[in-house]
């Protein structure tokens, strides 16, 4: 499916394991309980697609787009997401064990309850993304974006921070 147009496509339940979608544009359509385990949707237009449930197991997202989309209860274990943009995403309850988050936006986006394992969390966020609920270990720093500054913040401050928005996460020292 590489480069397809799947926009608004309906694809609920499929089994797509070891996939390529690379470069597929899925704006808007319907993933829901998807199993993409292995498969490979770099550079894929994800945008308002509705993921719930999806099995993203190992898969490599680097590049893709998930503005707006919904991933509540998605697995992500072990996922590569490198240079994503995850904006206003709804991430509730997803599990992001042992996954590589660099360069992610998550500004706007809600991962309360998400689950976090070990995870480079080297992510950018603002005022209105939700922690609440999220639990875990993780590798920081992550950019801070606010109306006043643009700021990095990791270690002990990033786990006050995330706490004090209602979150549960240790940060691990850098394993470098």
């Amino acid at each position: 499916m590489i480069g397809l147009d799947l926009n608004g496509a309906d694809l609920s339940g499929g089994v797509f394991q070891e996939s390529w979608f690379t470069d597929a544009t899925l704006v808007g359509s319907k993933l829901i309980g998807v199993d993409l385990y292995r498969s490979d949707a770099e550079g894929a237009d994800f945008s308002g697609a509705d993921l719930t449930r999806a099995s993203l197991v190992r898969a490599n997202l680097d590049d893709a787009v998930f503005r707006r989309a919904v991933l509540d209860g998605a697995d992500l274990v072990k996922a590569s997401l490198y240079g994503v943009d995850a904006s206003a995403a709804s991430l509730r309850g997803t599990r992001l064990m042992g996954a590589s988050l660099i360069d992610v936006d998550f500004r706007g986006s809600d991962l309360s309850q998400a689950i976090v394992r070990e995870n480079t969390f080297k992510v950018t966020v603002d005022e209105a993304t939700n922690f609440t609920g999220m639990s875990g270990t993780l590798f920081g720093p992550v950019q801070l974006i606010t109306q006043e500054i643009k700021r990095e913040i990791g270690g002990a401050e990033l786990e006050r921070w995330i706490r004090a928005l209602g979150g549960d996460v240790q940060v691990l020292e850098s394993r470098g």
